[in-house]
């Protein structure tokens, strides 16, 4: 009987996960299919409940549920926990077990994409959201420097760095976008993260940072956005001489991460990355 597995989200657009997890289910010749289900935030438990009692394998939560879901859910990873957001569930036996796999994913994608140790590392995050949440507490754990969060909601940010900074005893702290203090920050640090939607189609023209915000070249710049898979702030860090990396390489590590959990066999990435990469036209 075929497994069942897919996407949660609302409203769901173009989405390469169906396409890039078939792909993977079909080179393995896993009977598996991969869909996606559009759920309302007012019908997510009674959705949770459904996907419970047709015994799906698994599924992947987009926004706006990764938070939400959360009470519904029978267990929850201590990561998941730490980070406050589960973006992939596993249905063992009728349990549903919340995991996060962004987090990883991102990680991943550092060492073995961009070949960046982030321990000792100095880190700018633009972007206090969901990911920009997953993101500093995997390069906390990893054991950087310091972390610089910048958002255009000061509170929020003031609010992540604290939450980071007082959770795993390091130095993060908040800054205004686009400030003296940001550049500063920029100056000093090896590592640009860009966890904000800005840049990403049909706003290409986009970026998170001011003309007037200058990246030295020394700066590996990690644009979340990947479609289209260079951005403004990729054009602009490799005019400054930046190394630069495309969100669509964490997005097929975060799924291959997924993928293994709810097969138990490693995931075959390459399939994975040509699949999404062919989605995205």
């Amino acid at each position: 009987m075929t497994k069942i597995v897919g996407l949660i989200g609302y409203p769901l657009g173009h989405s390469v996960s169906p396409a890039m997890h078939n792909a993977a289910f079909k080179k393995l010749h896993l009977d598996f299919d991969y869909t996606t289900f559009e759920v309302p935030p007012e019908e997510l438990e009674e959705a949770l409940n459904g996907l419970r009692a047709l015994h799906v394998a698994g599924f992947n939560i987009t926004v706006p549920h990764k938070e939400a879901v959360i009470p519904f859910l029978d267990e929850v990873t201590p990561l998941a926990k730490i980070i406050g957001a589960v973006n992939t569930v596993v249905n063992q036996n009728g349990q549903l077990i919340g995991y996060n796999t962004d987090g990883p994913g991102f990680i991943d994608s550092l060492k073995a994409t961009a070949n960046f140790n982030s321990a000792d590392k100095k880190v700018v995050v633009i972007g206090a959201g969901g990911a920009s949440r997953a993101i500093t507490v995997m390069l906390a754990e990893s054991k950087v420097k310091s972390i610089v969060i910048s958002d255009v909601v000061k509170e929020k940010a003031e609010a992540l760095a604290e939450y980071v900074g007082s959770y795993f005893g390091l130095p993060v702290k908040s800054v205004e976008p686009n400030s003296e203090e940001l550049q500063k920050a920029l100056d000093q640090a090896n590592l640009l993260v860009n966890t904000t939607p800005i840049g990403m189609k049909p706003k290409i023209d986009a970026s998170p940072l001011a003309e007037k915000i200058k990246l030295p070249s020394t700066l590996l710049v990690y644009d979340l956005v990947y479609n289209p898979r260079q951005t403004k702030l990729l054009k602009t860090a490799v005019a400054a001489g930046c190394q630069t990396c495309s969100g669509l390489d964490m997005l097929v590590r975060q799924g291959a991460l997924g993928f293994s959990l709810w097969t138990d066999q490693p995931a075959p990435f390459t399939t994975m990355f040509e699949a999404a990469e062919k989605s995205l036209g």
